[in-house]
């Protein structure tokens, strides 16, 4: 159930373009048998479990193709790190390749855009925008064709979730008249108060254009956005922290979760693509790049597919993914990180 409140008012592998778009979530050219691989067939999956669905700028799908872009795939404060670039007596490896033009690691915020067609046309639905979201936006809105935000989700009242509301005056003011904004009660309290102009407009100096965004109160149950189902995931992220993860036809994010409540995992059962926060690496698990406790997750759950995000400045793209492949030959674990930028074709 939604509660409505509205607004108080006065590259690689070029040859293999033209098919990217027939590589299938289950196609044996991203989920290879259980096999030792050959060094070619481990190159060229490599790359294309890298590359695959990033599309090319300006390329359109079908209309009646469906899929996921991850707007931002960092921690709160993003990648590279100011005080990594300017440290005389260390140098950050990934900081300082994240800090080069192009460069994978360079991450922001986390958050995913599900683009699907509807009844009423193609729609865009953000889940969450984070204070480096507008950064995002100038990136791959005119890449990939974007234009409108039809509804905003948000996990979670921290500032990599809401800091970037503000931001939304640029659709309001010059894209469409207002955004709908569906949040957990106890985030909106926190709205009213960190973005108390945007939910009581009247607080506004006249002729100040500020977001116009319509509040809509969710629970933890399913609630329906431009036709599309959602079922919240409840995860905890930190102590007594309640965030939400959501579920999208068969396609499960969660983002900002420091543990998963057991009575969550039946929500997950059946899930083909599995989008999962990196739980914050140990430092002291350099062998494993910090990640055994997200892959014990991964391992209950039993997605199809899994993308990490959320990846902090310890996690080298190219050098985790390598060891990631490892475990399709080790276990059958498709497992892989997301990158800024990334298109997945999906089924909802």
């Amino acid at each position: 159930m939604v509660l409505y409140l509205g607004t108080i008012r006065p590259s690689s592998l070029a040859c293999f373009a033209p098919f990217r778009r027939q590589i299938s979530l289950h196609n044996s050219a991203i989920s290879l048998p259980n096999t030792r691989l050959s060094p070619f067939r481990r190159v060229l999956q490599s790359r294309l479990r890298s590359d695959y669905a990033r599309g090319v700028s300006g390329e359109e799908l079908p209309d009646d193709q469906s899929e996921i872009i991850f707007m931002g795939t960092g921690t709160s404060e993003g990648i590279p790190r100011l005080s990594c670039l300017t440290n005389p007596l260390k140098k950050c490896e990934v900081c300082s390749k994240a800090a080069e033009p192009g460069n994978i690691n360079k991450r922001l915020n986390t958050s995913i855009l599900i683009r699907y067609p509807s009844s009423s046309g193609i729609r865009n639905i953000l889940v969450d925008a984070g204070k480096f979201f507008y950064h995002s936006a100038l990136r791959w809105f005119p890449a990939y064709r974007l234009r409108t935000i039809d509804a905003v989700v948000i996990t979670h009242s921290h500032a990599d979730a809401i800091g970037g509301l503000d931001d939304l005056r640029d659709w309001t003011n010059n894209v469409q008249p207002s955004i709908p904004i569906y949040v957990p009660r106890r985030d909106f309290e926190v709205m009213k108060k960190t973005h108390y102009y945007l939910v009581d407009t009247s607080v506004v100096t006249p002729g100040a254009a500020v977001s116009a965004l319509q509040f809509n109160i969710i629970h933890e149950e399913p609630f329906t956005v431009h036709g599309l189902e959602i079922t919240p995931l409840p995860v905890w992220h930190g102590p007594g922290y309640r965030s939400l993860g959501f579920r999208f036809g068969d396609i499960c994010y969660i983002s900002d979760v420091s543990d998963i409540p057991e009575e969550t995992y039946p929500l997950l059962k059946n899930c083909e693509i599995l989008i999962l926060d990196a739980l914050r690496p140990d430092r002291s698990s350099a062998t494993h790049f910090g990640l055994p406790r997200a892959l014990e997750e991964v391992r209950k759950i039993k997605p199809k597919k899994t993308f990490f995000t959320g990846m902090m400045h310890l996690m080298d793209h190219e050098k985790v993914n390598n060891y990631l492949m490892k475990l399709m030959e080790s276990e059958g674990l498709d497992v892989q990180l997301s990158y800024d930028g990334l298109r997945v074709p999906v089924t909802l």
